[in-house]
């Protein structure tokens, strides 16, 4: 992978706008500046309503955390980014994804035996990473599970773990000492 292109900067060389974007972050669910937040560090005015946004897709969208980090695997896959599976895969683990759609999603898989709501996530992304729309069938499956508002989470599910894939693996944020890559590539 590389020397970490955006390591963590030092305290004392934070501008004012990046020490009010660490105290947001310190203040927020994620309690600090770590992972894809170190190298968005540099551009304070995008990471601070960026990490708003991404409050409110993980912690408060129209899905259960089971469906939600569902999805970020998904994205993570897609984007084959080590660190956002590393952090994602044990909170999916916790919040019910079943260990099989897990190994499945790292393998490059469809899983087998998903129930509605997770096969609907599933094919909504596939298809929309995929092809950058979603055919009317999938569509239709989505909205008659999750409404209107679901759709949209979910599309925006998918923008924001993009966003960090993108920034991580530009940066080449590397994934804590003495874990492994979890992904093959």
């Amino acid at each position: 992978m590389g020397p970490d292109r955006l390591p963590p900067l030092p305290d004392a060389s934070l501008t004012p706008a990046q020490k009010r974007a660490a105290a947001e972050l310190a203040t927020s669910p994620r309690g600090g500046v770590f992972g894809p937040f170190v190298p968005l560090l540099r551009s304070p005015d995008f990471l601070s309503p960026l990490q708003k946004a991404g409050e409110y897709l993980r912690y408060k969208s129209a899905f259960a955390p089971r469906l939600s980090e569902f999805a970020i695997l998904i994205v993570a896959r897609r984007w084959d980014q080590q660190y956002e599976w590393h952090v994602h895969q044990p909170i999916a683990e916790r919040s019910g994804v079943p260990a099989g759609h897990i190994r499945a999603v790292a393998e490059g898989r469809r899983p087998d035996d998903m129930a509605a709501d997770e096969a609907v996530v599933h094919d909504f992304l596939q298809e929309l990473q995929g092809n950058r729309s979603v055919s009317d069938a999938t569509y239709g499956r989505a909205v008659e599970l999750f409404g209107e508002r679901g759709v949209v989470d979910l599309c925006g599910i998918c923008g924001y773990y993009s966003t960090l894939a993108m920034v991580m693996n530009v940066a080449r944020t590397p994934l804590p000492d003495g874990v492994s890559p979890p992904l093959e590539r």
